[in-house]
């Protein structure tokens, strides 16, 4: 791969002909519309926040360089921006009176209202810039491996670059634009934001069972995402209607796979929701996001709740209590062993082998206290389950 040092390009060469739309992924254009500041396989503009924006002006104003900046030539005179897009993305929106930045002063000031000395440093700053030509896969390769400065590419960006195509660029649109109406319910249902591509890579896991890259390579050059659309609408339906109430506790569980192991099953989502606040306002209930999929499940697999356990003090309080009443009695420390007619009915068993147990079980509403606690021989607690 060929690469060419520029450093005659400044600030204002790259502001000549800036267009910045709102609706992110539609591209950005400067340098007299010969540079494509964010190609389709780019990630969305994310320094829109107010810190990193300023801290690209700041720097300008107190003439810092800015880094190294990669330019791709993909034609005669016609480049996009490999690395650089927020930073450039970032004066070119200064510079077209975009935002405001604060002033020693304290004062917000926009592009046209700083002094015109300010002005001039802003546009004649002079860029390094590296122009660099070769085949596609050199390029992609190096996009993938380049540490950009400020916010490093994640996982989904990253294969956004690599498998950059009519596909990618529908798919950003549909699931990377802050624009789509529905990404606030997504939002309840999925970690992350749009503009990161958080939501199109929980899209993309969820059709591919979790198989994103052979996924995008074998649609690469789709000209449709009907498919990653439809099953991803089908997830979330099926969540947002077995699930009437939107909890906190929802987001970012594994909505694909459970999908894909109970949307076959009927529910009641009276039934559900009921069952639903009882468990999340249950004190013994510790794993909050396990009550989904346990509920799920018909209610079976109490692992996936974490219900608390009775604490150590508890069960040598009450194993003492049993024990001093067992040899008094001449029966077996263990209730269920002095109920038999076995070898173990006068069994005194010691506290090692024995577990705490709740004598209300409670799956059938017994608390987790020392009033519900009983201690049980290891066979006879395993034989009882949720009994």
């Amino acid at each position: 791969m060929k690469t060419t040092l520029r450093t005659d390009i400044t600030v204002k060469d790259i502001c000549q002909g800036f267009q910045y739309n709102e609706y992110e992924g539609k591209g950005l254009f400067g340098l007299s519309g010969t540079l494509t500041i964010q190609p389709e396989y780019q990630r969305n503009y994310i320094y829109a926040d107010g810190k990193k924006d300023v801290a690209v002006i700041d720097s300008l104003l107190k003439e810092y360089p800015l880094g190294l900046i990669y330019f791709v030539k993909v034609a005669e005179e016609k480049f996009e921006v490999l690395d650089g897009q927020q930073r450039i993305t970032s004066f070119g929106r200064y510079v077209t009176n975009k935002f405001a930045v604060k002033d020693e002063n304290g004062m917000e000031q926009y592009f046209d209202g700083l002094p015109t000395d300010k002005q001039k440093i802003i546009l004649d700053a002079k860029l390094v810039i590296y122009e660099c030509e070769g085949e596609e896969s050199e390029i992609k390769e190096w996009f993938k491996t380049i540490n950009i400065v400020g916010v490093p590419l994640n996982e989904q960006e990253v294969n956004n670059a690599i498998f950059s195509g009519p596909f990618v660029t529908l798919a950003k649109a549909e699931f990377s634009s802050s624009q789509t109406a529905e990404v606030q319910k997504w939002g309840a249902y999925i970690k992350g934001s749009e503009k990161r591509q958080d939501f199109l890579e929980r899209a993309l896991d969820w059709v591919s069972k979790g198989q994103i890259v052979p996924y995008m390579s074998r649609h690469r050059y789709d000209d449709n995402i009907r498919e990653l659309t439809s099953y991803f609408n089908s997830v979330i339906d099926w969540v947002s209607t077995t699930f009437e109430d939107v909890e906190k506790e929802m987001c970012g569980l594994e909505w694909g796979r459970l999908y894909e192991e109970y949307h076959a099953t009927a529910y009641s989502p009276k039934k559900v929701s009921e069952q639903l606040q009882a468990l999340l306002e249950d004190p013994f209930v510790i794993n909050k996001k396990g009550i989904f999929e346990y509920i799920l499940g018909g209610s079976v697999d109490k692992k996936l709740l974490n219900v608390r356990i009775f604490s150590e003090a508890t069960k040598k309080s009450v194993y003492a209590t049993q024990t001093t009443k067992a040899k008094d009695e001449g029966t077996s420390n263990c209730p269920h062993c002095a109920m038999g007619h076995g070898a173990n009915k006068t069994k005194i068993w010691a506290l090692k082998d024995m577990d705490a147990d709740h004598v209300t079980a409670w799956i059938n509403g017994g608390s987790t206290d020392i009033e519900n606690c009983q201690t049980l021989c290891k066979t006879d607690n395993r034989a009882k389950g949720n009994r």
